[in-house]
């Protein structure tokens, strides 16, 4: 089992799932609107229908309706990676070939929440979801959701073997990426899953994020890994000080509370969750508004400049952001 390589890294929005308000229906059109805005600005692939997008509250018809969406939104210029998480590798499976079938270029697979099966489980769980499709699989190792942590052992065998080809790391352990490069060497593509260690997980041998806040300021985010990729430290640096209030906001909550109480704030979509989940309240939605009040007139200054006939390079926030 030798799936194509994977060349994943910079800002990848984990997307939100929008509903309707009122019926509280899929809203494909939101949907394929926050996925143009986010490659527009600069994302490097866009994620759909994994913990942020709320996909445990989905029907496997609207995943497959929100994949197909998404990439007819996003066409080829970015990977599409769908969500293949279930509780039974049955349904997972049914996941991924769905996806494969909806137009997505990869899968991001975590353990069977609840089970909490073992490591031999967790390797034969993934055998047979990427045997069952043509599709790359990021491993996701998740264990705050789904019970169970991918030991490194684990992680190196499935990686030698061709099973995984990249993991989204949300353990927030920094040790993490240096004792995967020592075991499985810069081939493997590690992502953090966790927007607050990102920058930091840069440095640790991390390709990139893929990320939460960036739902809301795509742009400032891609700047932040562009500016790590051309060793731009002090501006990364920066970045990361100005974006921070809102990564610790998004998570005052569980997500995706937040960040669709955020995405309500800008009317990209509406704020509502699908139960069990509430909307975010009041000191969460305060937290946010200021922190976005912040950044906006900066992530849609980056945006206008994308747009604009530019250099290369003018996609990097510039210098005249930093405060002198």
């Amino acid at each position: 089992m030798h799936h194509a390589r994977l060349s994943l890294g910079g800002a990848i929005p984990a997307l939100a799932t929008p509903f309707r308000p009122g019926d509280g229906a899929l809203d494909a059109a939101a949907l394929a609107r926050l996925a143009e805005r986010a490659v527009s600005r600069g994302a490097a692939g866009v994620v759909v229908c994994g913990s942020t997008g709320e996909a445990a509250a989905m029907t496997p018809d609207e995943q497959s309706r929100a994949l197909h969406a998404v990439a007819e939104a996003v066409g080829h210029r970015v990977p599409v990676i769908a969500g293949a998480t279930a509780t039974g590798t049955a349904a997972a499976i049914a996941l991924a070939t769905a996806a494969e079938a909806c137009g997505a270029t990869a899968l991001l697979c975590a353990a069977p929440p609840y089970l909490r099966p073992s490591q031999e489980g967790l390797r034969a769980h993934l055998r047979a979801v990427a045997g069952a499709c043509g599709l790359p699989v990021i491993l996701y190792d998740v264990p705050a959701r789904a019970g169970v942590r991918f030991e490194d052992a684990t992680i190196t065998r499935l990686f030698e073997e061709g099973v995984i080809a990249a993991i989204k790391d949300a353990t927030a352990d920094l040790t993490r990426p240096l004792a995967l490069r020592r075991l499985c060497g810069a081939e493997l593509p590690q992502l953090s899953g966790d927007d607050a260690t990102a920058l930091a997980h840069r440095a640790a041998g991390g390709a990139g994020c893929i990320s939460v806040t960036a739902n809301l300021v795509p742009g400032l985010c891609a700047a932040l890994q562009q500016a790590w990729d051309e060793q731009e430290i002090e501006r990364a640096r920066q970045l990361q000080d100005w974006l921070f209030p809102l990564h610790q906001a998004l998570f005052a909550e569980s997500n995706p509370g937040p960040v669709k109480a955020a995405l309500g704030l800008l009317g990209l979509c509406d704020a509502t969750p699908r139960l069990p989940l509430l909307r975010a309240g009041e000191a969460t939605r305060a937290a946010l508004h200021e922190a976005l009040q912040g950044l906006m007139p900066m992530e849609d200054a980056l945006a206008r400049r994308r747009q604009a006939p530019r250099p290369a390079r003018a996609a990097v926030l510039p210098a005249a952001w930093l405060p002198g």
